[in-house]
């Protein structure tokens, strides 16, 4: 516990929360219905590219990533959110908190790291079709991967190990959840270490992804304003679901960083909510229905796997009359 003299934490406070008595009900049941629906289409598409050795390449590979990383972001948020929607004192406990911190913004990490692999990926299917399938390989993808993610993890943890150390004065978070700059705002006093190293890791969080995009997208427009009709229409339909995610994704980052460092009292307390969830829930839901629907080759694995088990399921219930 934290009083005005002791500098042991035990736990937060979420300023954010108000009674709105059984209309909370309500809020969970939505918050619940968008968590199963987040669930299921990411697990979905994950089934659908692990299962079918056909989307075994690269692209897809990638693709998997990212939907396992939807999975990671949202797990960390809705479950918390619907605790503490159903509960009467809106607190959490240090530990956990830095747990959904850590969840959150590994989250932020992986995703801006895979959408730039993917634009790399990207940029070599179009400027160099021919040589594709060897310069990327199923292992240089797993190799990508794996070091896109293992990146993260230990950046997200040396954030993570900087702030636990930090003395507190105070355990009011104003926000739904645990943020990272809303924590180190209540240290008793300012740690030059954690300002630095949070200012160095917002620039490698941005920077890192950044110039590979910049980079390979350079590159794919200048071989679209070259080259023939086809192959513009090949990069349109391949790099629209790419760069819709990418926006979307940095648009719900800057509305969360917005949050966490302006007085935004002014703004209506919905629209505040919606603006701080929204990098978390409209990505989620977003990339499985963009690239599911345009990559007709996972859209038609998804059509003949569900008309096989329909068909397995309507024998079977012939055979049982």
């Amino acid at each position: 516990m934290l009083n005005s003299t002791s500098s042991t934490l035990s736990y937060f406070i979420l300023g954010a929360y108000v009674h709105v008595g059984n209309v909370k009900y309500l809020y969970f049941m939505l918050t619940a219905m968008l968590y199963i629906i987040i669930a299921i289409v990411n697990i979905s598409l994950i089934v659908v590219i692990c299962m079918n050795r056909s989307l075994h390449e690269p692209m897809y590979l990638f693709l998997c990533s990212l939907f396992v990383n939807e999975l990671v972001g949202s797990t960390g948020l809705f479950p918390f959110l619907l605790v503490q929607i159903l509960s009467d004192i809106h607190t959490v406990s240090a530990s956990l908190c830095f747990l959904q911190i850590y969840c959150l913004y590994t989250y932020v990490n992986v995703e801006f790291c895979n959408l730039a692999v993917m634009a790399y990926d990207r940029y070599l299917a179009i400027c160099y079709p021919l040589q594709y399938n060897r310069q990327m390989t199923f292992n240089k993808a797993v190799i990508f991967i794996a070091v896109l993610w293992f990146y993260s993890f230990v950046k997200v943890l040396i954030t993570l190990f900087l702030n636990i150390r930090l003395t507190f004065c105070g355990n009011i978070i104003n926000s739904l959840y645990c943020r990272n700059y809303l924590v180190v705002k209540l240290a008793c006093s300012d740690s030059d270490v954690n300002n630095i190293h949070g200012m160095f890791g917002t620039v490698l969080t941005i920077l890192v992804p950044l110039l590979p995009i910049l980079y390979s997208y350079m590159k794919i427009f200048k071989v679209c304003f070259s080259g023939s009709k086809q192959t513009r229409q090949r990069a349109v339909s391949t790099c629209t679901p790419h760069l819709a995610s990418l926006l979307n994704f940095s648009f719900g980052c800057c509305f969360e960083v917005v949050q966490s460092r302006f007085d935004m009292t002014s703004v209506p307390r919905v629209l505040r909510i919606i603006l701080s969830l929204y990098f978390v829930i409209i990505q989620p839901l977003l990339n499985p229905i963009m690239f599911g629907l345009q990559m007709s080759k996972i859209r038609n694995t998804c059509k003949r796997s569900f008309c096989f088990k329909m068909s397995t399921c309507y024998k079977d219930t012939i055979l049982m009359k």
